[in-house]
C-alpha cells in the first residue's frame, strides 16, 4: 500500500459521510450537509467541501507525486483532530467567468487541530480550487485564522501550494496579501509560524515564508519565488527552469530561506510535527519538557577522542553534540546552509536547548557572512521562544577575503553580535579548543553577556594564533635574530606559555572553569537548572534597531 493510499483510508474513516463528527451524537442530523448560501444544498454539492471541486482534480494531483490538502492535514495533525473553519466560504467576484467558478472552501482549507495533544492552528491551499490562488474571500479566511491563531497564542502552520495573486480579483487580492503580511509581522516573536511549501509559491505569496520561523521545502515538488521563469526570460533573457530558479535546493542551500529539505511529503510533514514538539506554545510558555532517560550526570570520556588537542585538525562538531544531548538525540536546522556553524534544537535533561557550534571540519569553523546570519537567525528565534542556549565555542575568527569584506561581513557579523547582547534566555558557553578575535566574541563571550562560561583543559583564548601573534609583537626581534625561524618558534612558544596557558583565561576572569571535557554534559545541565529561573530585562525603548 502506497502512502497515499494510507492517508486516504484514513481520510475514509475520519470522513465518512455516516460518522458522527466531533462534538455530534450518534443519528443527531448536521445541518452543514444541507447549508447552502442560497438556501438548500444537494448532498453531492456540500461532498464538494472536503474532496474538491471533482474527482479529476485529486487523480491530477496523485499523478504529480502530491497528495491532497486533506491528506496532508491528516498527516499533519493528530488522526481526527481536524476542525474546519468556513468549510462553505466562497468568492463574490464576477466577471472574466468568475460567477461561474465558486468553489466551496475559495481555495484554501482553514481550520484548528492538535499535534501531540497540543494545539496548532492551520491553513492549507488547495491548488484544486481556483489554482489554490489567493483573493477576497480567500484571504479574509486566513485573516481571521491568524488573528485566532495569535489569540489563542497557539502555532501557525502554513502549507502553500497554488498561484499568487487572484488576477481576476485585481487590487483586492494584493490588499489580501498585504493583511496577511501585517498579521505575520504582529505574530512575530509571539506565536511559532511555519511555512510548509508543498508546491508552487510565486509572486506576492513567496513573502509568507520569507517572515515565517521556520520553512520547509520538498525536493521536485517545492517552488518558490518572486518572478517566475517566463517572466524572467522575457525580461532579462536568462533561460531557467522553475525548480533552477526556486527550488528545495536553491533555498536550502544557496538563499538560506528554507531550513528544512526533504525528499517527500510525508517526511517532511513528520519533522513538521517534531519541530512542533520542540516548540513552546507562545512566547509566555516554556518549550514541552520531556522525561528523560539519559542519565544528567553521564560522562562522555569519547569526546577526549573525538576532538583533537592540536587546535589546526579538523573534526566533526556534530559527533560531539551527539555525545552531549538526551540519547544522542537533536535536530538540526538549516543544515545544507552555511555548515561552518551548526544550529540545533536538543534535550539536556529532558529540557529544549537550542545550540549553536562552530564546524571545525568546514572552513575550520571560521565564520563567514552566511554562517553569522545563520546563526543570528537561530539566537533571535530561540530568545523569543525561551529556549535556552548552549554555544559549542571552536573558531579560528572570520574568514579573511576581499569577498567577504565587500560582502559586508562587518554588517553580517554585527547581526550575530547584536543577536546575542539583545538575548535574555539562560546562556551557557563552551570553550572546546580555540576561540580568537572577533569569533571569540561574538560567540557569546563572557563580555556579551553569557551567563556561564566553561572551557576544556586545551582552551586558548587569544587575539589570533601564536605564531600570527608573534609576527607583529616579536618582528623586530626576529628579523634580527642570526637564525629568524628559531627566534620565531621560540617566540610562539614563549607567547603561548604566558597568555595562551589552559588557565591563563580562567585566571582573568574570561570562564568561570577549566573542566573535564568528559564531565561537560553534566556541567551544562547543572549550569542552566541554575539559570532557570532567570529574569533579565531589556531596555525600555519601542524597538533596537539591529544591523541589517
Amino acid at each position: 500500500m502506497t502512502a497515499v493510499d494510507d492517508v486516504r483510508d484514513r481520510r475514509a474513516e475520519h470522513e465518512s459521510p455516516d460518522a458522527p463528527r466531533r462534538g455530534q451524537h450518534p443519528g443527531q442530523h448536521d445541518e452543514r450537509r444541507t447549508e447552502q448560501a442560497g438556501g438548500e444544498a444537494s448532498a453531492g454539492d456540500v461532498r464538494q467541501v472536503p474532496d474538491g471541486p471533482d474527482e479529476g482534480a485529486a487523480r491530477a494531483q496523485h499523478a504529480r507525486g502530491k497528495l491532497t490538502v486533506r491528506e496532508r492535514l491528516d498527516l499533519l495533525l493528530d488522526a481526527g483532530s481536524f476542525q474546519e473553519l468556513e468549510p462553505l466560504r466562497r468568492h463574490r467576484a464576477t466577471g472574466f467567468g468568475m460567477e461561474d467558478e465558486r468553489p466551496r472552501t475559495d481555495g484554501v482549507v482553514t481550520g484548528h487541530g492538535t499535534v501531540e495533544g497540543r494545539p496548532v492552528f492551520v491553513r492549507a491551499h488547495d491548488v484544486r480550487c481556483l489554482g489554490g490562488s489567493l483573493g477576497e474571500a480567500h484571504a479574509a479566511k486566513i485573516h481571521r485564522l491568524m488573528d485566532l491563531a495569535l489569540s489563542a497564542g497557539a502555532p501557525l502552520v502554513d502549507i502553500s501550494d497554488g498561484g499568487a495573486a487572484r488576477i481576476q480579483e485585481g487590487g483586492t487580492a494584493l490588499a489580501g496579501y498585504g493583511g496577511v503580511f501585517r498579521r505575520q509581522v504582529r505574530s512575530s516573536g509571539m506565536i511559532p509560524q511555519i511555512s510548509v511549501v508543498l508546491g508552487a509559491c510565486a509572486g506576492g505569496a513567496a513573502y509568507a515564508p520569507a517572515l515565517s520561523d521556520f520553512v520547509f521545502m520538498v525536493r521536485g515538488v517545492s517552488r518558490m519565488y518572486v518572478t517566475g521563469p517566463e517572466t524572467v526570460r522575457t525580461l532579462t533573457g536568462e533561460d531557467v527552469t522553475a525548480e533552477g530558479l526556486g527550488g528545495a535546493h536553491v533555498h536550502g542551500e544557496t538563499s538560506g530561506v528554507a531550513q528544512f529539505v526533504h525528499d517527500d511529503e510525508e517526511s517532511c510533514l513528520a519533522d513538521v510535527r517534531r519541530l512542533l514538539s520542540l516548540l513552546p506554545a507562545n512566547n509566555r510558555a516554556l518549550p514541552p519538557r520531556e522525561v528523560p532517560d539519559d542519565a544528567p550526570g553521564r560522562r562522555s570520556p569519547r569526546l577526549l577522542d573525538l576532538v583533537p588537542a592540536d587546535p589546526r585538525l579538523p573534526y566533526d562538531m556534530r559527533a560531539v553534540i551527539e555525545e552531549l544531548v538526551d540519547d544522542g538525540d537533536w535536530f538540526e536546522v538549516h543544515a545544507p546552509w552555511a555548515a561552518n556553524v551548526i544550529c540545533a534544537l536538543a534535550r539536556l535533561d529532558g529540557d529544549v536547548v537550542g545550540l549553536v557550534a562552530n564546524q571545525p571540519s568546514v572552513l575550520a569553523g571560521s565564520l563567514d557572512i552566511h554562517a553569522a546570519e545563520k546563526a543570528a537567525r537561530f539566537v533571535q528565534t530561540c530568545d523569543a521562544f525561551n529556549i535556552p542556549l548552549v554555544t559549542l565555542v571552536d573558531v579560528p575568527g572570520f574568514l579573511p577575503g576581499s569577498a567577504q569584506e565587500r560582502g559586508g561581513i562587518l554588517r553580517h557579523g554585527a547581526k550575530l553580535l547584536y543577536a546575542y547582547c539583545n538575548a535574555t534566555v539562560p546562556r551557557v558557553s563552551v570553550i572546546l579548543r580555540k576561540a580568537y578575535g572577533g569569533g571569540y566574541i561574538v560567540m557569546d563571550s563572557q563580555s556579551i553577556g553569557a551567563d556561564v562560561t566553561l572551557a576544556w583543559p586545551y582552551n586558548e583564548i587569544a587575539v589570533t594564533g601564536a605564531g600570527g601573534a608573534v609576527d607583529v609583537v616579536c618582528r623586530e626581534e626576529i628579523e634580527e635574530a642570526a637564525d629568524p625561524a628559531a627566534t620565531r618558534a621560540e617566540c610562539a612558544k614563549r607567547y603561548e606559555e604566558e597568555l595562551m596557558h589552559p588557565c591563563h583565561a580562567g585566571e582573568r576572569g574570561l570562564v568561570d572553569d577549566v573542566i573535564d571535557p568528559a564531565g561537560t554534559r553534566a556541567a551544562l545541565i547543572d549550569a542552566l537548572e541554575m539559570l532557570r529561573t532567570k529574569h533579565a530585562g531589556l531596555p525600555d525603548r519601542k524597538h533596537g534597531n539591529p544591523p541589517l
